[in-house]
């Protein structure tokens, strides 16, 4: 396996070193980390800036709030019955939000949520907190914060009703997107006194919300130590702390609890390989990643897709096509058949090498081999054309994209718009910006600033205010949209 990574175009599968056996799958995510700049999408902002997401390499999602509560557990009672139930708590839930935000000087929201008269439940008291995560934009966060713990406080007050770790974990997550970091360690101090057990959402909560206030480490050892850290479907903790410090970009930390897992005579299993190569991939340590290979043979655990689709990402960053080709071939051959997943990763590392010719090539096996092209591989062959200046096989590939019912989203879009404008074809590029924002989709910050410095070289202000305007009218970017004023032709 260490061979095939390593070399060229003098690579040869060393099958010997890869024992045959199930290939056990996680569930792959094709979604990417939102940012400022991004509204949801099919696919990871990688596809315009940076890199693959860690999440689609090693097949994990960290959406950051657990599924809950008890509405679903009561199977024997009828679908009408709980039917009638999510609907009563969902009206309940908004009368209450509605209290909260009339709190204020003049209003007391304690008193009036008293007034309701409501039976508090897990149910409940989730989708209030949730109404209250969903309602935190920039220029409310304080308020916001302010209350989810005027809630919570009297939620838990509340006769026949006790907090649930999912209840701590949700008002904690409001409470990192508020940025209010003291809130967060008082509230995890609370439920440890409470007895409730912190679970691995709760761990990478903090750990989202820390890891840049350098308080990292601190955090990690705090988890390992705990005895009341509860890791579920993870198997052990240190797997549980390795899955959120990926998603993080943590990658010296997961060195360093990889270490503290071998001290503590803990046996790594095929997540904690898969993890802690994507991290030494990610710092450049080659040399260590060959090894963790060999590792892995040595230790007798056969690779799964995920570890497939790391070894994959690395061919194709590094242009070696043929050890690609080698390497699906042999997945086949082990019956650990590739996914559309696993070609997509590899077209996107070749497109990023720049070798746009092999990227086709693995695009058409993929549809040769039954796997179904999805939004997310056409939108890595879309931008890889946009990049390589082949705007007409961009257009041709969206085209077909579209025929075969796929339905782009925001980052296909981006790398469309972004091609016209390379193109000089600006009126069909800004009638593609129309189109994208009238279905609720926001292009990035970059396609505005590429769309809006094109217009104004062309001399086509009037088109470039125009744009300029909807972006303050609608608030997409609006931060930025006096900066685009400035801008001036070239």
């Amino acid at each position: 396996m260490r061979a095939a990574v390593r070399s060229g175009p003098r690579v040869v599968w060393r099958i010997s070193c890869l024992r045959p056996g199930i290939c056990v799958s996680r569930a792959a995510c094709s979604g990417g980390r939102s940012t400022d700049d991004h509204t949801s999408g099919g696919t990871s902002e990688s596809l315009d800036l940076g890199e693959l997401s860690n999440e689609v390499l090693i097949g994990v999602t960290a959406n950051g709030v657990e599924d809950g509560g008890k509405e679903n557990s009561g199977l024997s009672d009828g679908f009408c019955h709980r039917r009638r139930r999510t609907e009563e708590i969902r009206l309940h839930a908004d009368q209450l939000f509605e209290v909260l935000l009339q709190e204020g000087l003049d209003f007391s929201a304690r008193l009036e949520l008293d007034k309701l008269q409501l039976q508090m439940s897990t149910e409940l008291v989730r989708e209030v907190l949730l109404r209250i995560l969903i309602f935190i934009d920039d220029s409310n966060k304080v308020r916001c914060a302010k209350l989810a713990l005027k809630f919570f406080v009297w939620a838990g007050q509340q006769k026949d009703y006790k907090h649930t770790p999912n209840a701590y974990n949700l008002t904690l997550k409001i409470f990192s997107k508020c940025e209010e970091l003291k809130a967060m360690w008082r509230l995890v101090d609370e439920m440890t006194q409470n007895g409730l057990p912190t679970t691995a959402l709760t761990f990478h909560i903090l750990i989202s919300a820390c890891g840049q206030a350098g308080m990292a480490r601190k955090l990690v050892e705090r988890f390992i130590k705990s005895k009341t850290f509860k890791y579920r479907s993870f198997k052990h903790s240190f797997n549980a702390i390795l899955y959120s410090l990926i998603t993080v970009d943590q990658y010296r930390l997961i060195e360093w609890v990889h270490q503290k897992m071998l001290l503590d005579g803990i046996s790594p299993d095929v997540l904690t390989y898969n993890v802690v190569m994507c991290a030494k991939y990610r710092l450049g340590k080659l040399d260590q990643f060959h090894r963790l290979l060999d590792e892995m043979n040595k230790n007798g655990l056969a690779p799964d897709l995920h570890t497939y689709n790391i070894l994959l990402h690395v061919l194709g960053k590094g242009d070696k096509p043929l050890a690609a080709l080698k390497l699906l071939n042999y997945m086949r051959d082990v019956g650990c058949h590739p996914r559309v997943l696993h070609f997509t990763t590899l077209i996107d590392g070749l497109s990023r090498a720049g070798n746009i010719d092999a990227c086709q090539y693995f695009f058409d096996e993929m549809v040769k081999k039954g796997c179904e092209p999805d939004v997310v591989s056409y939108t890595v062959m879309i931008t890889g054309y946009v990049v390589a200046g082949e705007f007409d096989k961009a257009q041709v590939m969206f085209d077909e994209m579209i025929s075969r019912g796929q339905l782009p989203n925001v980052f296909t879009y981006n790398a469309m718009i972004r091609g016209l404008c390379l193109g000089e074809k600006y009126d069909d590029a800004c009638c593609m910006l129309k189109e994208v924002e009238n279905k609720g989709c926001i292009p990035n910050s970059s396609v505005y600033r590429t769309l809006i410095a094109k217009l104004r070289s062309a001399g086509k202000d009037s088109e470039a205010d125009e744009i300029i305007h909807r972006m303050e009218e609608k608030g997409y970017h609006a931060h930025l949209a006096s900066r685009f004023r400035g801008y001036r032709r070239c």
